[in-house]
């Protein structure tokens, strides 16, 4: 019997527009770049991020992330979520355990709209 496995958007939703100094935001472009850094506004979901932005092949098994950010296995799946539904992480089930990667380019396209040239 085949397997069905879930399907994860892995397009980039992080960039939105132009770097901030270059011109204004737009309200949509805001609103959506506002959702990205929130995101990435948590201690813990910072740490998770380098955690599995660090780990071979930028890529983690969930039961792997708890004993080092010292949170339980559900708040550590939120804060997975929340990376996930931002754009930076994509998500694969293999067995009973949930496995993340990073999306690439993701982090260096938040940089690119906040450095200007």
């Amino acid at each position: 019997m085949a397997t069905m496995l879930e399907l994860t958007d892995a397009s980039p939703r992080v960039a939105c527009c132009a770097p901030l100094v270059k011109q204004p935001l737009a309200q949509a472009d805001a609103e959506q770049l506002a959702v990205t850094l929130k995101a990435l506004a948590d201690p813990a979901r910072l740490r998770l991020l380098s955690i599995v932005a660090s780990s071979e092949n930028s890529e983690a098994c969930v039961c792997d992330l708890i004993d080092p950010i010292g949170l339980s296995q559900p708040t550590v799946s939120h804060h997975l979520k929340v990376l996930t539904e931002a754009g930076f992480l994509t998500r694969s089930k293999r067995g009973t355990w949930a496995y993340y990667r990073l999306v690439p380019g993701t982090l260096q396209q938040v940089s690119a709209l906040l450095i200007s040239e």
